[in-house]
């Protein structure tokens, strides 16, 4: 199969940790060589209560990953008897990728120590870090997280650094639009900020939604 035949996420993923926690977002645009082949790619998932990860590259290397992952940390939980540590899941995740899948990832959580977000490599390293992006529009999106982060930041805050950032990736690289995916993982477990949510916010901050 060609280079323009493969299915990729393309993509601009985010992980931004705050004050009682982390949020995870990411665009939802497909593409396959310079085509968009999808416009509505989930890209964001949820691992378990306490963790989440989101998806770059090759979609099919990616969907596999996910699946492996949920089964492993459902596996682990069921005979610890405790939900497994967002550094533990990074460990994992980097672990498989070595074996030859090619995908990027930000695994996301909350436990025992706080909120945590790691990025993981094609090549299986992986760093902790309180913002990140990864994927073609992470160099776009590390600009206005680099400029709008702050030490202790509210939710509502993360969620708008987010929204901006995502807003700045899809309006310059043509490999990510179409809409957004947001995830709050705090004490409280896994939730999704409902697309209504993200769209009223969006256009209150100024933005027009979705981005192309």
């Amino acid at each position: 199969m060609s280079e323009e035949q493969v299915l990729k996420t393309g993509t601009t993923t985010i992980g931004v940790k705050y004050k009682d926690g982390v949020i995870i977002a990411s665009d939802q645009r497909a593409t396959m060589g310079h085509m968009i082949a999808h416009s509505g790619v989930q890209k964001v998932y949820k691992i378990a209560d306490n963790l989440g990860m989101t998806i770059a590259g090759v979609v099919g290397d990616a969907q596999l990953m996910i699946r492996f992952i949920q089964s492993e940390v459902a596996m682990y939980t069921m005979r610890k008897g405790a939900p497994m540590t967002v550094n533990a899941a990074a460990t994992l995740v980097a672990n498989v990728i070595r074996n030859g899948l090619y995908v990027g990832h930000i695994i996301g959580g909350y436990d025992n120590t706080g909120g945590h977000i790691f990025s993981i490599d094609g090549a299986g390293g992986y760093i902790e870090d309180n913002i990140m992006s990864v994927g073609s529009g992470s160099v776009f999106a590390l600009g206005a997280l680099e400029a709008g982060y702050k030490a202790d930041m509210s939710e509502d805050e993360a969620r708008d650094l987010v929204i901006t950032a995502l807003h700045s990736a899809m309006s310059r690289d043509s490999a990510s639009g179409d809409g957004m995916l947001i995830a709050i993982i705090d004490k409280d477990g896994f939730r999704w900020i409902p697309q209504e949510d993200i769209k009223a916010r969006t256009a209150e901050i100024g933005f027009n939604y979705p981005v192309r």
